[in-house]
């Protein structure tokens, strides 16, 4: 025999509350009181009632979900972003749905639009760009977006990040301070706005302002696979190249795995530092120098920031710059100062 559901007007006859007490109770609010709490409470536990949030969204017209837009699931730079948006959502009493797009713009539109289907209240996107389709989208749905660890370059969407240009120059700079001078650029995706425009522009920065011509064969655009850093180690070595900066960690370990099988010493006669500090930089042999991004913060001020549009809260400022920092490991010579 199908178990029967149990409803809101259930709970209020059987405690003998209106359905607007039920419902405080079950949302938390202080405006009711202790015995009255106590007794629908009893009452939840021994009929077993769940809330039914479609229920819930239909009468509020709210979902209180938020859809979060990943582009590789299994990466951790994506997790570690994600895992500062839980925590916020769920704080914030949110539920989230975590959809992944496997890097392709194509399924990306359809990802985005099996969210809106839903409902969603909000959208965390961490692409690796907005196309003009997917800006298209955004507009059209007229849902909150906000965007973790990616930049958009029109400033029309918000989003939180480090300052990238700022971050990739210094680590340039401390590269040629060691005096290397062949400075290679590895970059996955030179599309995404924060390799191709951001980052791109500090590593040009730091060779303009220490005397170097730049050179665009020693700018290398790749997957961003452990795999593809692998196999352009002798691509490097072969232009001279002496030192590397890396837009990604798993394409900065296959590097330092393709530099240290060509029977290369690092960081003696090649340096490699890489842009995202994930976890994966301290698994690597030698331990990776990294920038440090917030990743964690990144992700929670990107859902708080969600949570103030969402219920139109004031605002001071869209676009979100958190500060970074450089960790020098085993694969520089460099020093923390």
């Amino acid at each position: 025999m199908e178990k029967q559901t149990i409803t809101i007007y259930d709970v209020a006859r059987e405690a003998n509350v209106s359905m607007a007490t039920v419902s405080r109770v079950v949302n938390g609010n202080p405006n009711v009181k202790p015995s009255t709490r106590k007794k629908v409470l009893e009452v939840i536990d021994r009929l077993d009632y769940r809330p039914n949030a479609v229920a819930r969204g239909l009468a509020s017209k709210k979902t209180t979900t938020v859809g979060v837009l990943i582009p590789d699931v299994t990466n951790v730079f994506f997790a570690s972003l994600a895992r500062g948006i839980d925590d916020i959502a769920t704080m914030y009493k949110y539920n989230i749905i975590l959809a992944n797009s496997d890097q392709n713009e194509n399924k990306e539109i359809q990802v985005l639009n099996t969210l809106l289907a839903k409902q969603v209240d909000g959208i965390i996107y961490m692409g690796n760009k907005i196309t003009d389709e997917l800006r298209a989208e955004f507009a059209r749905s007229k849902t909150p977006v906000v965007l973790a660890g990616t930049v958009d370059p029109d400033q029309e969407v918000g989003s939180v990040n480090i300052d990238y240009i700022d971050a990739t120059e210094k680590v340039i700079a401390k590269l040629i301070e060691s005096d290397r001078k062949n400075i290679g650029f590895i970059s996955s995706q030179i599309a995404n706005p924060i390799n191709g425009q951001y980052r791109l522009k500090g590593y040009k920065n730091a060779l303009l302002s220490a005397g170097i011509t730049y050179d665009e064969s020693f700018v290398f655009e790749s997957d961003g696979s452990v795999d593809a850093g692998e196999s352009m180690a002798a691509q490097l070595l072969e232009k001279g190249i002496d030192s590397a900066y890396v837009t990604d960690d798993e394409l900065a370990i296959g590097l330092l795995n393709g530099i240290i099988n060509a029977g290369v010493n690092v960081p003696e006669d090649f340096e490699i530092i890489s842009s995202n500090n994930s976890k994966i930089t301290e698994m690597a042999r030698p331990k990776l120098s990294s920038i440090m991004l917030p990743l964690y913060d990144i992700g929670a001020v990107a859902m708080r920031l969600l949570t103030k549009i969402m219920n139109k809260e004031e605002i001071d400022e869209k676009t979100i710059t958190l500060p970074y920092k450089i960790v020098y490991r085993g694969t520089t010579t460099l020093e923390e100062e």
